[in-house]
Parts: structure tokens; sequence; C-alpha cells
């Protein structure tokens, strides 16, 4: 049994990996800003916010840890490099492994990128990318200066049960409602995905391996998958009938379209530039098959099912198909 720390075990990832982590007998500890958990009596929460340093200083003072799993970002504020480090600091002295979460968004645009590819700059303007890239220089740096035993995880998007980006379930309303799903000009951009479950499952693997000191691992389904192709993936995976409207970004922006904020158009943030990173060596060190995406999704939907019935608006949709000159087309099989 391991003593152990999730950093933000309350949402997707977190949740996927404590829920796997108190199948394995370890005793968990949350490090988490709300006032409860998912998991009642069966973790100990400690209450902090990560972006404050003092207090994640005094938070963690005396405590003792084999394995700190670190994997929260602050979405408003950002987390900065120091933030992380803090905490890595403050639990060294008795880690056998600290577990960083971070991004494939430490690439520039394009790829294939592999472990050993270079990161974006240190003043990259995408400021996510850059404080993930930073943070695991940090990170590396102290395992070389002080020895932290420190690996970190380069997911692409993450999907699965609880996810708090509206991504998946964006997708499945509209399949469920029978609506068009709008597919950005002629939905060839690529995308890479991994389960919530299989970050969770990489997690542990590299606590657990020595081999997995200072090492990096992509996650990410392989080879990419294109847009068009992803939502037919859904329409398979979830047992409804695809209905497409090819509009142009243009048209999308000037109707005021966005990647982040409502009017969504192709998910929150899904729309990017492809990075595209090869996952052979989560495989190769660690033995981890990635769940086959098309599986992964029909279990997603399975639980996205028994869901309450949350009603969308649809009016700024229905506005930009009705601009004229879009064709809605369905797709079978």
């Amino acid at each position: 049994m391991a003593r152990v720390l999730v950093i933000g075990g309350t949402q997707l990832i977190g949740r996927a990996l404590v829920e796997q982590l108190l199948a394995r007998g370890d005793e968990v500890s949350l490090m988490h800003r709300g006032h409860d958990t998912p998991f009642g009596d069966r973790v100990r929460s400690i209450r902090c916010d990560r972006n404050d340093i003092s207090a994640v200083q005094g938070a963690l003072t005396g405590e003792r840890f084999d394995v700190v799993y670190d994997n929260v970002y602050d979405w408003q504020r950002g987390t900065t490099p120091e933030q992380v480090v803090a905490a890595a600091r403050a639990t060294a002295p008795s880690l056998s492994r600290y577990v960083f979460t971070s991004s494939v968004a430490v690439y520039p645009t394009g790829g294939v990128y592999t472990e050993d590819s270079a990161m974006v700059a240190v003043d990259h303007p995408d400021v996510y990318g850059a404080q993930k890239a930073n943070t695991e220089r940090a990170l590396f740096a102290l395992g070389k200066s002080e020895g932290l035993p420190v690996s970190t995880l380069r997911p692409a998007f993450i999907y699965g049960p609880h996810n708090a980006f509206d991504r998946e379930a964006f997708f499945f309303d509209r399949l469920r409602d029978g609506r068009p799903i709008i597919i950005p000009d002629d939905g060839k951009a690529t995308m890479q995905w991994v389960s919530a479950h299989d970050v969770a499952r990489a997690a542990i693997l590299a606590a657990t391996h020595d081999v997995a000191i200072g090492q990096a691992y992509n996650l990410g389904s392989f080879p990419p998958i294109t847009q068009l192709a992803f939502v037919e993936l859904l329409a398979r995976a979830s047992g409804h009938e695809l209905r497409v409207a090819h509009v142009s970004r243009a048209k999308i922006q000037q109707m005021g379209g966005s990647l982040m904020q409502p009017p969504n158009y192709f998910g929150v943030y899904l729309d990017l530039p492809a990075i595209t990173a090869d996952s052979a060596r989560v495989t190769e060190q660690l033995g981890l098959t990635l769940t086959p995406l098309e599986a992964g999704m029909r279990d997603t939907y399975a639980w996205y099912a028994q869901q309450p019935h949350v009603a969308r608006d649809y009016a700024w949709e229905d506005a930009l198909l009705a601009t004229g000159g879009i064709e809605v087309v369905t797709h079978h099989g």
C-alpha cells in the first residue's frame, strides 16, 4: 500500500485516477479547493489552493507521501512552474515518484513528435502550452540537481465520464436530438484522443516502474483521426444517425462562432491546428496499450446516456445554417 497525494482529484483525470488508486488499496489524500469530494471518507482531504505557494508549503509541511500525482491546471489563472515546483519541493524528501500531467501542447503545431522532440519556446505565445513545457523543464531540472524522481504525461484531448469540458457531450447531445453537426471546412483537420481511464493507468504505471524516472510519455490515439471521421465514430458509438453540414471557418467566424466561449461550433477548443504525437514509448516501456477510440467512446456514451437530459439552445446554429448555401447531408453506416 502506497501513501499517495493527488493534486486535483475530483474531476475528469483525477476522478478516474483516484478510483484506480483506491482499487489498488492505496491510502489516498486529495489536495483541492472544494468543500467535498466524490469519494466520501475513502479519501483524506487537504483543502488548499495549489496556486498559493505559501499555502501549499504550509499544508504539506510534515506530510509524507510515497507518490504525488499532480494533474490540476487552473484554466482561469493558469498554473506556473513555480507553483508546481513548490508542491514538488514540499513533498520531495519521501517521494519515490512525482507524476506530473502535462499535455501534447508542449509541442509546436505539426508532428509527428516523439517525447525527445523539442518543446515550444519558453516564451511561446500559447500560455497553456508554455506553462506546461516550462513546468516540465523545471521538474526535470530538479531531477538532475536534487534527485526528484519525476515522470510526466503528455495527453492529447481527454475524454470520459465527468468531462467538465463540453466535448463528447457536445456531439452526443446533437446526435440524440437529431441535429446536424457543423463541420468546419472539409473536416480533414486531425485530432488525437485518450481516455481519462488510460491517463490514470499511465500515471500509476509511471509511478511504479523505475524506467519511468526522468521520462515523459505521450498519450494519444494513433494515427490521428479527422474531424469528420471523429463525428462518424461518435455516431457509430452512440447508435445514432449522423447529419453533417460543412461550413467554412470564415462564415463560422463571421457569425461569431468561438473555440472556447459560446457559441461553440465544434465542442470546446477542439478546432485547433493539429499537434500529432507518437505514443509508442508508453507501450514499449510501461506495457500500456491505449483503449481503441471507438470502444472508449462507446463506454463513455453508456455513461452519458444515464445522465439527466439537459436541453440545448440551438438558436445560433439555426441562424448559421439559415444563411444560405449550406447543405445538410445524412451519413449512413
